[in-house]
């Protein structure tokens, strides 16, 4: 089902504040999928959602390998029958002030704070589409 990712429906707002592991999918520069589990945060109002990662993995080359328009990537989280998924072009971020807003909203959904990392980056992610059944 369709959902508008800034202006999504309660229950699937609702879902996406629940903790729950999700997936993201970046593409290899040989076109295949590369998946994995990260936490993400969801952000209607801006029409974004982020995932916090250490500058080194593949997730992170993947996106850079794709150039400055950044990459098509998709998150999703799974709970029984419920699923919802978000779509967008990821961007490698590096400013502090957007790293710290990302670990704030890490903590929030997640309950704890993730350990300092000096080589943390923000992987954010501007919303071009979300479905699901929450």
């Amino acid at each position: 089902m369709a959902i508008d990712p800034r202006n999504p429906d309660a229950s699937y707002l609702r879902f996406w504040r629940e903790y729950h592991m999700c997936t993201l999918t970046t593409p290899r520069l040989d076109g295949t999928p590369h998946v994995v589990a990260v936490g993400v945060t969801y952000d209607p109002e801006r029409g974004l959602a982020r995932v916090i990662t250490n500058k080194h993995s593949h997730k992170v080359v993947n996106i850079l390998a794709a150039g400055p328009d950044g990459a098509p990537v998709a998150v999703c989280q799974v709970d029984k029958g419920r699923w919802a998924t978000l779509e967008g072009r990821a961007r490698v971020r590096t400013e502090p002030e957007l790293i710290a807003e990302a670990v704030e909203r890490y903590a929030e959904r997640y309950g704890r704070n993730p350990a300092p990392n000096p080589d943390r980056v923000l992987i954010e992610i501007a919303l071009t589409r979300a479905m699901g059944r929450a």
